[in-house]
């Protein structure tokens, strides 16, 4: 077996690993950099999650040589091999990367022109003297490429970030929609709060409204040119796929037609053989390895596919995925019909088991182990064990308040907090005068320690594991409104209900929600105190790491807890939530093996387009100008955003039926759902935690602007 001294640490911890190909050989890319690529460079990366399981990506960049693409694929088939032949790989080209790789970095990828032959680097730094200008580009996937600082690049359609070191400007066109908007302004944040520690100024310019700076940076300026089509591949009409074998028995590879189109049978594949899915006209190729199969047969599954893609005359864009059997991705398992994991069935041929591709196993709930668990570190950003001395201080009049020890843990959503490594975490209903004097308590504190700290900004609901380990083994409990000031801005009311739920990435969260029987959710824990008593509630579905969560709610709230089972409750607990209402009761939530997908569907192009949100979605991924799809498998919810336009609401119906039938599953006759903004019921709700009825009260692009 061939080896590298880098993959000496690889697949060693869960986390996330990127190299970059210098000279023909492999050098590590910092973690802060992670995310960002050179267009003129090829890379490596390795994701592993703490079963361990991994996947392998390799990384093209537009103007990357054919030496550096060469080099790169036979690093990725050494680190499989390293790795005993049980990886995912994925083969990744420039703005056409798949949904995994995205998914791991919700704020955004990027794009610098260059590379190593030009003398490019990838070092972390606080340089202020920074020229450059990022076109944003996506809606769900969000891409900001560099391009030349000229008024030439710009488009009245889309957002672009001027960025001068100190300022960083992000510049909307007039015909740039709202939720736009407001995914460029992730990114704008993450190049202030990672690249430049937080000390940059973020500025939202209007087209025909741009400042002297803008002006002097890009000279005077020229007619902007009209919005431009994306070009998205329609996934609304998703192709059927087609199966081959690939054999080398005659010595040659040889491909040979298994089935003409989807939807397959399982137990079509043998595991003797290796399999190519094709699904070129929509840009991805499955090349399926079976644990049977001859070694050089498994060891040569990426050139196969590479071949197969220009035998075939497919565009060099189209993404390729090998998988070992039992280590299938959901895109390639939608193509079957009858698909069942190993767990469920005895397989293609019959029982065998890949230690090294398990599922995750669960692990008992408690908090302060989550830092072991890098696989979420490098997607949730784990920064280190949550082990060292912890520091909270509330932002109040303008200044930093320090919090009672025994409140660490409890946050309010009406609250801005700070925490070294700095974390400053934002209610979703703290006021505009609280968001800017965190802001700018942040940039002190970071300067009194010497500029060195790393400065993570959290807003509620979207808590990294990282911050939620610093609670010693307690859930973060947040509160409703508030403050943790003693007699803070609002009275907590008689009865309150904590919704416990935990997250795919682990993370428990207790979040105060509504206390109305309709908050209920069948898949989870809750904790409800009347005047008269507090009740811990299990659904049916709930897990014992929530019922644990639930005890530190009531140690918090006071009293002893009578535990009430799902269609066991007393007429007490029903009176203390004003009566019997409606709740979420599908239990699709429970032990999931298909997990719930969000598609939104637009026409902000001019023809329908249909992209999948990468990455854990949650309720900020609901774009209030579009319609989105939430398909949990045995039935397809359609939410209709109030700003989406007449066509798209006019064809919503069509929209959701187009989508089912052209599932290569051959999935039929699903119920659809449609939903309005606003009028969301808990079978809808329930998929998303702690939904928050009141969250479009408040404009959402006024509330990330508020937050700069």
């Amino acid at each position: 077996m061939v080896s590298h001294k880098e993959f000496v640490g690889a697949g060693k911890t869960p986390g996330l690993q990127v190299w970059r190909i210098e000279n023909l050989d492999l050098k590590p890319v910092p973690k802060a950099l992670h995310g960002s690529f050179y267009t003129g460079d090829a890379y490596l990366l390795l994701f592993t999650t703490s079963a361990p399981s991994y996947n392998i990506h390799m990384w093209l960049g537009d103007e990357c040589s054919q030496d550096e693409s060469g080099a790169v694929a036979i690093f990725a088939t050494q680190l499989d091999d390293f790795l005993g032949g049980g990886p995912v790989q994925y083969r990744e080209v420039q703005n056409f990367e798949s949904n995994t790789l995205v998914g791991y970095f919700r704020s955004g990828i990027k794009y610098q022109k260059g590379g190593v032959a030009s003398g490019f680097q990838h070092v972390v730094t606080n340089d202020m003297n920074v020229k450059r200008l990022l076109h944003i580009k996506g809606r769900r996937a969000i891409r900001a490429t560099e391009v030349d600082m000229s008024w030439s690049n710009f488009n009245k359609g889309d957002c672009f970030i001027i960025d001068l070191g100190k300022d960083v400007y992000q510049w909307c066109g007039s015909q740039c929609n709202r939720f736009e908007r407001l995914k460029a302004s992730q990114v704008a944040i993450d190049i202030r709060d990672n690249e430049r520690n937080g000390r940059a100024k973020l500025h939202m310019v209007e087209e025909g409204e741009e400042p002297a700076a803008v002006i002097e940076a890009l000279g005077p300026k020229s007619t902007i040119a009209p919005g431009t089509d994306d070009e998205k591949v329609d996934t609304s009409n998703r192709k059927k796929g087609a199966l081959y074998m690939i054999s080398d028995a005659s010595g040659a590879m040889k491909v040979s037609a298994v089935a003409p189109s989807s939807p397959f049978k399982q137990a079509m594949l043998s595991a003797e053989e290796c399999y190519i899915l094709d699904n070129g006209v929509d840009r991805n190729i499955f090349v399926w390895k079976g644990p049977k199969a001859n070694m050089s047969e498994r060891k040569a599954a990426m050139s196969a596919g590479q071949q197969f893609i220009k035998d075939k005359g497919y565009s060099n864009k189209t993404q390729i995925q090998v998988l070992p059997a039992g280590a299938e991705t959901t895109l390639f398992k939608q193509f079957f019909i009858d698909w069942k994991d190993k767990d469920e069935t005895t397989g293609p041929s019959k029982a065998y088991t890949i230690g090294r591709i398990a599922k995750v196993e669960q692990v008992p709930f408690d908090a302060s182990t989550l830092h072991s668990d890098k696989a979420m570190a490098a997607q949730h950003g784990m920064v280190d064990d949550g082990k060292g001395k912890v520091q909270i201080w509330r932002v109040e009049n303008g200044a930093m308040a320090p919090v009672d020890p025994s409140a660490y843990g409890h946050f309010y959503g009406g609250d801005c907090r700070e925490q070294h490594i700095i974390y400053t975490w934002q209610g979703l209903r703290c006021s505009q005068d609280e968001l800017a004097a965190s802001a700018f308590l942040t940039v002190k504190l970071d300067d009194s320690m010497g500029g060195s700290p790393v400065q993570v900004r959290v807003t509620q609901g979207q808590e990294p594991p990282h911050l939620m380990s610093l609670f010693a083994g307690k859930p973060m409990i947040i509160h409703s409104g508030g403050t943790s000031s003693k007699g803070g801005q609002s009275q907590t009311s008689s009865t309150r209900l904590f919704h416990i739920r935990q997250s795919s990435s682990r993370a428990t969260r207790a979040v105060e929600v509504e206390a109305s029987a309709s908050s209920l959710n069948t898949n989870d824990v809750f904790v409800l105190k009347s005047p008269k008593a507090v009740f811990v509630w299990r659904g049916m579905g709930a897990s014992d790491e929530e019922m644990a969560a639930a005890k530190h709610v009531v140690g918090f709230l006071g009293g002893s807890a009578a535990q009430v089972s799902e269609r066991k409750e007393p007429d007490d607990f029903w009176s203390a939530l004003g009566g019997k209402k409606d709740y979420q009761t599908s239990k699709s939530l429970q032990n999931v093996v298909r997990l719930p997908r969000l598609f939104g569907c637009s026409n902000k192009t001019g023809r329908l387009a249909v992209e999948e949100v990468p990455g854990d979605f949650n309720q900020s991924d609901l774009a209030t100008d579009d319609v989105m799809i939430l398909d949990t498998w045995d039935q397809i919810f359609l939410w209709v955003g109030n700003d989406a336009n007449a066509v798209e609401r006019n064809g919503a119906p069509k929209i959701a039926k187009d989508y089912v039938d052209s599932d290569p599953s051959g999935r039929r006759g699903l119920p659809i759902t449609t939903i309005k903004q606003g009028a969301e019921p808990p079978t809808f709700a329930g998929w998303f935690q702690a939904w928050d009825p009141k969250m479009w009260e408040t404009d959402p692009l006024a509330r990330v602007f508020g937050r700069v």
